[in-house]
């Protein structure tokens, strides 16, 4: 039996072997997309017959939802296992009238940051296309019907840059209006940085926001907290990013995760400020959501405040990220890890 969503969306081949109009293909994609069905017998507008075949050939779900949480906040959070036990994390955040939803693209992650709950039992897999489809489709159920995704984000589990084959389709997907309608302009892939996957991004599919991980102003500290920066080095990712401002005309987004006596200090700030002073850039920068088993701390608020005043007091465009979620374990990777230890898993 085949996942639906293999591929983004696989049906269409499907319905002319088996003679049927291309128009059923639509209606299908609309009820999954736009209906939110669950199930094929929801589907009244399809002959019997015909939802009984797409029955019989096509499962619609191949994840089982492992746990689901709820914050005071609004935010949501889902544990999703796959057939083969590999489990990844998906959120919904509620902000106002907007709605966005942070997905994963692999299970595990390679990238080592020594902050990160999610790499911490390094990576297992890529997630095909359609896995990364289903976590939006499975935050999209969380709505009301009057309520629609606004915003997406690849900022779960996993580097987004070394899954581009299968997560670009998906995304695709999800801009297209026979999908989830979400804007280009609302859809950011956020990496650690891969320069070589960055310049590669920029020449296929240039109309998506690109958010860079720095955590450090100079690579002796950027070596200490992101490993793979030994192999890439500042210098070579923010040319690569550079680039892709230059070929898309999309403004950047350096994310920086400020961590307690490690990186939030006057110096650091400074450094950034000459890193991206004459860069067409927004900074991100994100207090530290505590992992259990790890040493690092959420700096006080007069180290945020500090921080804050001398990046803009240098001209940076500065946003400081409110935490969501904390009580639900939010920061990628922390449910998996908390529900492996519970039930004695690794």
């Amino acid at each position: 039996m085949q996942h639906l969503l293999a591929g983004g969306w696989s049906s269409a081949d499907w319905f002319e072997k088996h003679g049927y109009p291309s128009y059923r293909n639509q209606q299908l994609a609309s009820w999954i997309f736009q209906k939110r069905a669950t199930d094929f017998t929801q589907m009244s507008d399809l002959p019997g017959a015909l939802r009984q075949e797409l029955a019989r050939d096509f499962r619609l779900w191949t994840s089982d939802v492992v746990s689901a949480q709820r914050s005071d906040d609004g935010t949501e959070k889902l544990l999703l296992q796959w057939p083969d036990g590999g489990r990844i994390e998906c959120v919904l955040l509620r902000d106002g009238t907007r709605r966005s939803i942070c997905v994963s693209t692999q299970v595990g992650c390679a990238m080592g940051c020594v902050f990160c709950a999610s790499g911490l039992d390094g990576v297992d897999r890529n997630l095909s296309t359609g896995e990364i489809v289903e976590q939006m489709l499975r935050l999209q159920q969380k709505l009301p019907a009057s309520e629609r995704l606004s915003h997406l984000v690849v900022m779960g589990m996993g580097e987004p840059l070394a899954n581009l084959d299968n997560l670009l389709p998906a995304l695709e997907l999800a801009n297209q209006e026979s999908g989830l309608g979400i804007s280009s302009r609302r859809i950011t892939i956020s990496t650690v940085g891969i320069p070589q996957a960055i310049r590669r991004l920029a020449d296929r599919h240039a109309h998506f926001h690109l958010a860079v991980s720095l955590h450090a102003p100079d690579d002796e500290l950027r070596n200490r907290l992101v490993p793979v920066n030994r192999n890439i080095g500042l210098d070579d990712l923010l040319s690569a990013s550079d680039y892709y401002f230059e070929v898309s005309g999309r403004r950047l987004t350096f994310e920086y995760v400020l961590l307690a006596g490690v990186n939030d200090k006057e110096t650091h700030a400074h450094g950034l400020v000459r890193l991206l002073q004459r860069r067409s850039a927004l900074l991100n920068v994100i207090p530290y959501n505590p992992v259990a088993g790890l040493p690092f701390q959420t700096p006080d608020r007069r180290a945020i405040q500090q921080f804050r005043v001398i990046l803009e007091n240098g001209g940076l465009n500065v946003r400081f990220r409110r935490r969501k979620g904390d009580r639900i374990n939010a920061a990628c990777g922390q449910l998996r890890r908390s529900r492996a230890v519970d039930t004695g898993e690794r």
